[in-house]
């Protein structure tokens, strides 16, 4: 893996106070307070599709909202399962939720029968809130409730009382649980994060947003990038949330314009489908003065600053809020960033528990120890942070053991104490002995041209009970895939390990995604070999020429997975 080049700007330079950014401090004690605060403030706080809301009329919505969910609370957790794209109504349940002391639990729309109603079953929801759009979804599902409620009907708008009505009976403690939100599940089931009053506080005191900024929130609302990035430090600086109801490529630049936005937080591939739109001459005519794309690929960040004239920040965070790296101006464009102060964050060998050494280069910048560098992050004084998640003690002790808080996913850290991203846990791949990452293999073929994405992963290695690479490689408009041209890119490429080479390439046309954008592996890895994709491989590994998979290879490579007893009870991709 080469060591990426650093890079200092102006622009990035202004943003190294958040290096030493405070996590926790003199806050309010609950999201009530939050709001409360903004009962009289006559500045917009909403703008959608045309409409504008003043936060005093926001806090008056969330009144009516918060008499209408007492009203209707029945015994049991008091948990507002909510099933909406991102519309005003989603952040004045939110809001109402806050003063209540309710439970909005953020259900993912893109999940799909029992799937969804499990989901509903297992966070308790004794109330369901959505649309006429997302109600068939419901539809024949038993979610553990027959009491669902449509918000675009005339029902719900002559329902809902009079601010006034509003007689709280006593404030939300920091300790009230405000939101479930769900793991986007790249990488297993998604879990039910717990957030509670006192976290959501915290987590609204950002050195990224002023009372003069104009946050662009397109990401969805039931997760939590939307939520912690935009929603609650708009609230508490009383800021402009600019909310798109569901994320577009080709509307981005404009909606940012109209808007006069300053910053936009992306998860996943949005970069990605950002640059895929037609470059225009005046595209970094725009008012953004950050964007932060966590898991965004370093080459997309590189592009996005030169095209749209805005600094990109990755940084590292996820739904749990236990482990927490900040980019800082001397760390190179695509690294994870470094610990706040205080924090004692480690990367950790997962089946000793003892920490990994530092990564060590050689001189054409290659990852010499990757098999003794690369471990699991681990947060060794994070445990206070995480609160859990809802109704699954069996994830809560695999996250929390040994004292520490494991992250799942796979880093290393150089000497200067920058963290890389590796991959997750399950990216693991072990070739002839060999144990290594995923990420640092995406990295590198992600310089291979006319490739707008990558994604690598094992695959059964029909010798033996370890694996193979493979990778699936999504292309950029117009361009094709050479055998030739990619086997010569690979042999060129100074810092690919021996053992990192894919064996395999998958050219897709889009890469399967979770809802929140995340690029999904387990997909690609059920179906290995087998699917009517394009698929080039070296059959004999001694040289490095690809030739097209037919359809006999595959099933003699089923064959002989099977007849290797590989440890599943039928071939990859046949189930």
């Amino acid at each position: 893996m080469r060591a990426p080049d650093c890079e200092t700007s102006t622009e990035r330079g202004r943003l190294h106070t958040l290096a030493n950014m405070t996590l926790a401090g003199a806050e309010p004690r609950s999201v009530a307070d939050l709001l409360l605060a903004r009962a009289d403030d006559d500045r917009t706080g909403l703008v959608f599709e045309g409409r504008n809301w003043t936060w005093a009329t926001i806090v008056d919505e969330a009144r009516r909202r918060a008499a209408l969910l007492t009203a209707a609370r029945i015994d049991g957790p008091f948990h507002i399962g909510v099933l909406l794209d991102n519309v005003p109504e989603y952040l004045f349940i939110m809001a109402a939720a806050g003063l209540a002391g309710a439970t909005v639990v953020g259900i993912n729309p893109t999940r799909r029968g029992l799937h969804l109603a499990q989901d509903i079953r297992h966070t308790d929801c004794q109330l369901v809130i959505t649309d006429g759009e997302h109600r068939p979804l419901l539809d024949g599902l038993d979610v553990g409730t027959d009491r669902i409620l449509e918000i675009d009907t005339a029902n719900y708008e002559q329902g809902l009382p009079p601010p006034t009505d509003w007689k709280p009976a006593a404030a939300p403690t920091p300790e009230h649980l405000y939101l479930l939100l769900f793991t986007s599940g790249s990488a297993g089931a998604p879990k039910a994060v717990r957030m509670t009053q006192g976290r959501a506080t915290r987590s609204s005191d950002s050195l990224l947003c002023s009372r003069d900024d104009i946050p662009y929130c397109a990401m969805p609302l039931f997760h939590g990038n939307a939520i912690n990035a935009c929603v609650l430090p708009a609230l508490r600086m009383g800021a402009t949330i600019v909310l798109r109801r569901r994320f577009s490529a080709s509307a981005f630049i404009d909606d940012v314009r109209t808007n006069g936005c300053t910053y936009f937080s992306a998860i996943g591939r949005v970069l990605s489908y950002i640059l895929a739109t037609p470059v225009r001459p005046d595209d970094d005519n725009n008012q953004l003065k950050l964007v932060l794309g966590p898991e965004s690929s370093s080459a997309d960040m590189k592009t996005f600053e030169r095209r749209f004239g805005c600094p990109v920040i990755a940084g590292y965070g996820s739904s749990e809020n236990a482990v927490i790296l900040l980019p800082a101006p001397e760390t190179a464009n695509g690294a994870l960033g470094v610990a706040p102060a205080g924090d004692d964050i480690a990367v950790v060998n997962p089946d000793t528990a003892v920490v990994c050494p530092a990564a060590r280069f050689d001189a054409s910048g290659r990852l010499l120890n990757a098999d003794k560098a690369i471990g699991e992050l681990v947060g060794r004084n994070a445990l206070n942070r995480f609160e859990g998640y809802y109704n699954n003690p069996e994830a809560e002790h695999e996250r929390c053991r040994n004292g520490w808080y494991w992250s799942g996913d796979l880093a290393y850290r150089d000497d200067a104490g920058v963290f890389w991203f590796a991959g997750r846990t399950a990216d693991w791949i072990r070739v002839d002995g060999e144990n290594f990452a995923a990420a640092p293999i995406e990295r590198i073929l992600e310089r291979f041209a006319g490739a707008r994405s990558v994604a690598v992963y094992g695959v059964p290695d029909e010798r033996n009970f370890q694996d193979q690479v493979m990778v699936s490689i999504e292309l950029a408009d117009h361009s094709t895939f050479d055998p030739t041209t990619f086997s010569d890119f690979v042999r060129a490429q100074p810092d690919l390990g021996s053992k990192w080479a894919p064996r395999y390439v998958r050219i897709v046309r889009m890469l399967p995604v979770t809802g929140t954008n995340k690029i999904d592996k387990k997909p690609l890895r059920a179906d290995a070999w087998n699917t009517s994709d394009p698929i080039w491989w070296q059959p004999d590994r001694r040289h490095a020429e690809y030739l097209r998979l037919g359809a006999s290879d595959a099933a003699n490579l089923n064959d002989a997975v099977a007849a290797n007893r590989r440890g599943v009870a039928s071939p990859p991709g046949s189930g």
